[in-house]
């Protein structure tokens, strides 16, 4: 069961739920960056790092899953808004340049219905990341986060669920360093740069970026985010340090 599109909006509304748009959105901004002319959907609760990308694209929708609910977005313009089936999007194929998956993921009751309906209306050049609560992170155990509910996902179980949807890994991050205690928010800066040099595990998120795969196409590999799925780098936009590796697993 999916959480109300209510609790959704109340966590955004809270300092730490800022904390969380803000660190989640530097991390799309940076491998997609300019993406003027090109149309972006945002898939279950994606609104909050939307916002972010509002001045950077053509168009931007929002999908929000039934089970959720839905809400008016954006707050002062004609909503651009729709809530549907997760196996039935209202959308034709290939209309999307860009896909952004929040809170999509976790609590689905069909993952690989969700991802198949997606793949189908990404545009054969597409790119899509998905952000999900990360298995071993320290914001999956709280349920007082929507990071606590419904199923976090290591980054092999990510990759393994974008390909079974006919999409192609090319790199992946993590977000989210700062422990989820309201009073820590005003650290989120500070603690997210230190952690993903000292702590890569314990984030809170994973950001894993894919293409469509066609007969045609090869995969693209983003210059900008995200690591390669195989490799171990520093963040990106932090200076190349030496981390440990994930535990088995991760």
């Amino acid at each position: 069961m999916r959480q109300d599109i209510s609790d959704l909006a109340a966590f955004y509304a809270s300092p730490l739920g800022e904390a969380a748009r803000d660190m989640t959105a530097r991390q799309v901004l940076q491998p997609w960056g300019d993406c003027r002319g090109l149309e972006v959907l945002g898939a279950g609760y994606a609104t909050p790092v939307l916002d972010a990308l509002s001045d950077r694209v053509a168009r931007s929708l929002a999908m929000m899953p039934a089970g959720q609910g839905a809400e008016a977005w954006p707050h002062i313009q004609r909503s651009r808004t729709t809530m549907a089936a997760e196996d039935a999007l209202p959308f034709p194929n290939a209309r999307f340049d860009r896909i952004l998956l929040v809170h999509a993921l976790e609590e689905s009751p069909d993952p690989g219905a969700l991802l198949r309906e997606l793949t189908r209306v990404l545009a054969p050049a597409g790119r899509l990341i998905a952000v999900t609560a990360a298995r071993n992170g320290s914001w999956a155990p709280f349920e007082s986060t929507p990071f606590g509910h419904g199923r976090p996902f290591s980054r092999r179980q990510l990759a393994r669920r974008l390909r079974d949807a006919g999409l192609e890994p090319t790199g992946w991050t993590r977000a989210l360093y700062v422990p989820p205690v309201a009073l820590l928010a005003g650290w989120a800066e500070g603690l997210e740069r230190l952690g993903s040099r000292l702590w890569p595990p314990v984030s809170g998120l994973i950001l894993m970026e894919a293409v469509k795969q066609t007969l045609t196409l090869q995969p693209l590999h983003s210059q900008a985010l995200l690591r390669r799925p195989d490799r171990r780098r520093a963040p990106v936009g932090a200076r190349p340090q030496p981390i440990g590796r994930d535990p088995p697993g991760a």
